[in-house]
């Protein structure tokens, strides 16, 4: 499975950017494959791995805000391994030049 979430401290002003890389320190020392762009982090594995994971992210920053919002999207999808490459490798490969 796929999870992209985002994690959000509220209440303690615009620059969030240190809390969210707490966040992202957990989810980058788990082992799991991972990602992380502007919008969302996304990790890939079995389902109680990755929950723990967003859970472990999520008591990171809620360690240091008063409240955090979180956001979560999952792609469930039993047998499907390295979809994080493989997904945006298809997208590639129809946009190449030549391409139909």
């Amino acid at each position: 499975m796929i999870v992209a979430f985002s994690v959000t401290p509220l209440g303690v002003g615009e620059d969030v950017g240190e809390y969210v890389a707490d966040a992202v320190r957990v989810v980058r020392e788990s082992g799991l494959p991972n990602r992380t762009d502007a919008m969302f982090t996304s990790v890939e594995g079995e389902w109680d791995e990755v929950m723990d994971v967003v859970k472990r992210a999520v008591a990171a920053v809620e360690a240091r805000a008063p409240r955090v919002s979180l956001v979560l999207k999952a792609d469930i999808r039993p047998g499907v391994t390295d979809g994080l490459t493989s997904k945006v490798e298809t997208v590639e490969r129809h946009l190449a030049p030549g391409a139909g």
